[in-house]
């Protein structure tokens, strides 16, 4: 099969699987990932095709959504990409991204890695960051009936994995936890650039979120 006709029918294939998927993680976060990672890559020596693949199943089965299983994701990857005569090596890679793309918390150390894994990484974290992070933040939060601050609960910075896939902290939180992080964990240059605009913005949000807190404007 050709290897077009295979990128398009992933995309039909996870746009159909997340048509109810919560608004953080559906379709539209998958097509931005997607076209992130083509920028991205516009830039670096990677196997576009892998890269493609990567970015569209990335979050097929997000473990968030299945009482934290992470074999899930690759599992399903796995079978659509057989069923599509993908090569088994391609079909190794693209499970080695869905399992290791993910912030698992400040203290997790990332045993695998490839230049396309550090594209599709750098597309997904710049997903998390900027006005579409914020919104995702909270849209998430809001999913688990987080409260949105709690001033008298602080960050916990540098969590374990567990920590940090268990946590029932505020929303806010999660910015001091995850999103200010990931600017300084950009794989790419071309991430890094992207990533430098979209945290400032974050941190001016955060300025006028704790003024209007305050009700100092």
């Amino acid at each position: 099969m050709e290897k077009q006709q295979i990128i398009s029918n992933t995309e039909a294939f996870v746009k159909s699987s997340l048509e109810h998927a919560e608004g953080g993680h559906d379709w539209f976060h998958i097509l931005r990932v997607w076209n992130n990672a083509k920028l991205i890559s516009k830039h670096e020596n990677v196997n576009i095709f892998i890269v493609e693949l990567g970015a569209l199943l990335h979050d097929i089965a997000d473990s968030k959504f299945h009482n934290g299983d992470e074999t899930i994701g690759p599992k399903v990857a796995r079978e659509f990409l057989e069923s599509q005569l993908v090569e088994e090596s391609v079909i190794i890679h693209i499970e080695k991204i869905i399992s290791h793309i993910s912030y698992k918390g400040g203290n997790f150390e990332q045993k695998f890695t490839s230049p396309e894994l550090e594209v599709v990484q750098d597309a997904d974290r710049l997903d998390a960051i900027g006005a579409v992070g914020i919104a995702r933040c909270f849209n998430y939060g809001g999913f688990k009936n987080r409260p949105l601050y709690n001033p008298e609960i602080a960050p916990k910075l540098n969590q374990t994995k567990d920590e940090y896939k268990n946590s029932k902290a505020p929303t806010i939180n999660h910015f001091y936890e995850k999103l200010l992080l990931l600017k300084d964990r950009m794989n790419t240059k071309s991430g890094k650039k992207i990533a430098e605009e979209r945290h400032q913005y974050m941190e001016i949000f955060l300025q006028q979120f704790y003024n209007e807190w305050d009700g100092e404007k």
